[in-house]
């Protein structure tokens, strides 16, 4: 099955997805690893992207979806994939679709994690970075995920790694310009997962990102057929 996962910076989109990618044995397709893919093995798509980055540009979706394009038909996607951090509005989610249904690649599902803005800035400023894997929860607010002290320092919860901070992650102009794009309904990215709503085909699942990592996995869990 092939899946689209939505949800603003703070919302444990990450998270979910590596639940879901580890459960389906599917990859886990993050926007940003392909323009490192793409730049850092030389294709002609990704000479193209590092002179929009160079520029400090944004990449044109000419360029981007070509890549995902190219991502999507590699073999460890032939039973299905998630794609995470794009589309981020409402053109690219036109483009996006327009581009998947002329290659006949099927979307199946889009995952909506739904979450107050305040609530998804809160977790923002607490959250710590395993520098092990990003994917373990460590947040200094929440009871349940909270890092571990030893010897007088902060570590993971879950392999005792360090933990860091994203320095974006405490700059609150930062966080509400990301916030800005993703919970604008008109162009932005919710414009983006109200679009895919509308599209006879994929089934959307959204849940609320408020509750526990677990239980928010088990919604999204029981929604797949």
């Amino acid at each position: 099955m092939n899946i689209l996962v939505f949800g603003p910076n703070g919302s444990g989109k990450g998270t979910q997805g590596a639940i879901v990618q580890k459960k389906y044995n599917m990859p886990h397709i993050e926007s940003g690893a392909i323009f490192r893919q793409n730049i850092g093995g030389g294709t002609e798509l990704g000479k193209k992207a590092k002179e929009y980055i160079d520029r400090g540009d944004l990449v044109p979706d000419d360029i981007t979806i070509p890549m995902i394009l190219d991502r999507l038909r590699e073999d460890d996607c032939k039973n299905g994939w998630l794609l995470d951090g794009f589309p981020r509005n409402k053109i690219q989610a036109e483009t996006l679709a327009k581009a998947l249904e002329e290659a006949g690649i099927k979307l199946d599902y889009i995952i909506e994690i739904v979450l107050d803005r305040e609530v998804a800035k809160l977790r923002i400023t607490g959250r710590r970075l395993c520098v092990n894997d990003n994917n373990h929860p460590n947040h200094i607010a929440f009871e349940a995920i909270k890092p571990v002290e030893k010897e007088g320092r902060l570590v993971c919860r879950v392999c005792g790694g360090d933990l860091n901070t994203r320095p974006d992650d405490q700059d609150d102009e930062a966080i509400d310009k990301r916030h800005n794009i993703y919970y604008d309904d008109v162009t932005g990215t919710m414009a983006a997962v109200n679009f895919f709503k509308q599209l006879d085909g994929p089934k959307v699942i959204s849940v609320d990102g408020t509750p526990s990592i677990s239980q928010v996995s088990e919604s999204i869990m029981k929604e797949f057929a």
